[in-house]
């Protein structure tokens, strides 16, 4: 009787991308001849013999495979015997070509071209002009208009008088820690 059907290429799990070429093999460790091979994809039978030619695959051949191999023995036949292989799992996966590829990156370059574009439109709708800086070093430290001259090397610069009234107190000047700033009581 047959015995030990398998399926080659392969392992139980195989995976393959629409294009390749696939050509399953079935054989027999043991049976006498003649041992015929039936072919199922997903249960239902799709081809007689030792070969499967799938060609070219695609999504639609994935699923799974399994060979069944047939002998009869006895003078009249009526014994026949059946070995089943492992069943053999094919996912087929899309192939990215080439093309569709650049288009999606063109497309996309695009998009990036235009978003800035918007950007850079929005900032000139926008902009608001804002008036130079002056070149002076001391621009930061300039005082506003109307006010009085910065002070020369020696001079105390009242920066912030903080004017308070205490009952029956004479009013007082206080020089604080920093002698760039002076604070007066009244």
């Amino acid at each position: 009787p047959v015995a030990n059907a398998t399926i080659t290429p392969g392992p139980l799990s195989h995976q393959l991308h629409a294009g390749d070429p696939v050509t399953l093999r079935c054989s027999v460790q043991v049976g006498s001849a003649p041992v015929t091979f039936t072919w199922l994809h997903n249960g239902q039978e799709v081809a007689r013999g030792p070969l499967l030619e799938l060609g070219a695959v695609d999504v639609e051949h994935s699923g799974t495979y399994q060979c069944m191999a047939t002998n009869q023995l006895g003078q009249d036949g009526h014994r026949v015997f059946q070995a089943p292989s492992p069943e053999l799992v094919l996912t087929v996966t899309p192939r990215v070509h080439r093309n569709s590829v650049a288009a999606g990156v063109s497309g996309a370059l695009l998009f990036l071209v235009l978003l800035v574009g918007a950007i850079v439109a929005w900032h000139r709708w926008h902009h608001v002009d804002l008036p130079s800086p002056p070149t002076h070093p001391l621009y930061s430290l300039r005082a506003p208009p109307g006010s009085p001259a910065p002070p020369e090397e020696g001079e105390v610069l009242y920066t912030h008088v903080v004017t308070t009234k205490r009952a029956g107190a004479p009013p007082r000047a206080t020089t604080l820690q920093d002698p760039q700033v002076t604070y007066a009581e009244l």
